[in-house]
């Protein structure tokens, strides 16, 4: 990536030699000319939010910069890639978040999120640290960026306006007002669930935000409720990828002897899986972990792994996640457990996990969902 301070060679988390998606994209490079331009000063609290994978702070690095992340990926990203241009550990802060902000900040840059609730709940977090010298300047490509994300940083901060376009990228400018009056932060949210879903019908789910489907129950995760397999007995589950945690959370309400792991790269996420679990009050043993998927799981010691895979790495679509949670899934499985899979039917999952296991078998499916089950032989 091209900087006004020099070129910098980055990569995702993990590395792939085969990957064609970059660590950056034109709106990272907006930002930071527009910071050079303008000569911004960055002499006081610089906070990043949202760095896709670490790009910004490794670019401003001088400045020791704060970034906050709901990403695992994004902070081994980052660690990956300041190290790799000789950048000394603590030198940019790294927060998640699910931490405590800084108290003060001075200029605050905003990677826009795909989640509108994740920057509403990020904003109002930020807005009390703010004055009215502070600098903030969003960006994000065009599409990502839209009437409501404008009103939401006039809603929670003050005016705002965007600049021009430029390759397809956009900046935000808002000048915060810190006597405006803001409503209370909605997250994290919780609702009831419904009757005719096992284990956990009329159950609660907590969800803080950006997590999928942070309001209602989402049909895929419903169907695969009503195909879970039913085992008793002392089992180590894990529930990979496990969102706001209702399937692990329905394993363990069905099979108080489970030991149920639940594992996702969010913040967020885990946070909202332990807040369900809680909510519930599963009776059963549970560890919650944020992590590269089964990475850090030893092999051969589960019994069964529960999985929604993503299907997409931010605007890209990819089936790169869903490979390396299979992969991993049958390291991890000891000889006879087995994976089971929840996806849309087109995305042929079978295919993969045929070539993985050397089987698969359709549980239950409809018109757009599929329940498939491989075993580890």
């Amino acid at each position: 990536m091209t900087t006004p301070w020099g070129d910098l060679a980055l990569t995702r988390f993990p590395e792939d030699p085969r990957e064609r998606l970059r660590a950056w994209d034109a709106s990272d490079e907006y930002l930071l000319r527009h910071l050079a331009e303008q000569e911004i000063p960055l002499s006081g609290t610089v906070v990043v939010v949202g760095d896709r994978w670490g790009a910004l702070v490794t670019a401003l690095a001088a400045h020791r910069p704060t970034q906050i992340t709901d990403s695992y990926l994004t902070q081994e990203a980052t660690r990956a890639n300041l190290a790799r241009h000789g950048v000394e550990p603590g030198t940019v802060r790294l927060l998640t978040t699910q931490d405590a902000p800084p108290d003060r900040i001075d200029v605050l840059l905003v990677r826009v999120p795909k989640s509108l609730a994740l920057l509403e709940d990020q904003l109002l977090r930020l807005a009390p640290a703010m004055h009215e010298g502070t600098v903030v300047v969003g960006t994000g490509m065009v599409k990502e960026i839209h009437t409501s994300t404008l009103q939401l940083f006039e809603r929670v901060l003050g005016p705002t306006r965007t600049s021009l376009a430029e390759r397809k990228a956009r900046l935000i400018f808002s000048t915060p007002e810190p006597s405006q009056e803001r409503a209370a932060n909605p997250w994290p949210y919780a609702y009831t669930l419904p009757d005719g879903i096992g284990a956990v019908s009329q159950g609660t789910v907590v969800n803080h935000a950006g997590v999928f489907c942070a309001d209602r129950l989402d049909i895929g995760t419903r169907f695969f409720l009503g195909h879970l397999p039913d085992g008793k007995g002392a089992q180590r589950v894990v529930d990979l990828g496990c969102g706001n945690g209702i399937v692990g959370t329905a394993v363990g309400l069905a099979n108080p002897e489970a030991e149920v792991l639940f594992v996702d790269e969010s913040f967020q996420a885990v946070a909202s899986a332990e807040a369900t679990y809680r909510a519930n009050g599963v009776p059963g043993h549970a560890e919650f972990r944020v992590g590269d998927g089964m990475a850090g799981v030893p092999a051969g010691t589960v019994d069964l792994v529960l999985n929604n895979p993503p299907f997409h790495s931010h605007q890209a679509t990819t089936d790169a996640t869903a490979w390396r949670m299979f992969t991993g899934a049958k390291r991890a499985l000891r000889p006879g457990g087995e994976l089971w899979v929840i996806g849309n039917r087109h995305l042929g999952y079978h295919v993969k996990l045929r070539r993985l296991f050397g089987n698969s078998e359709l549980v239950a499916g409809d018109p757009k969902f599929v329940v498939l089950r491989a075993v580890k032989r």
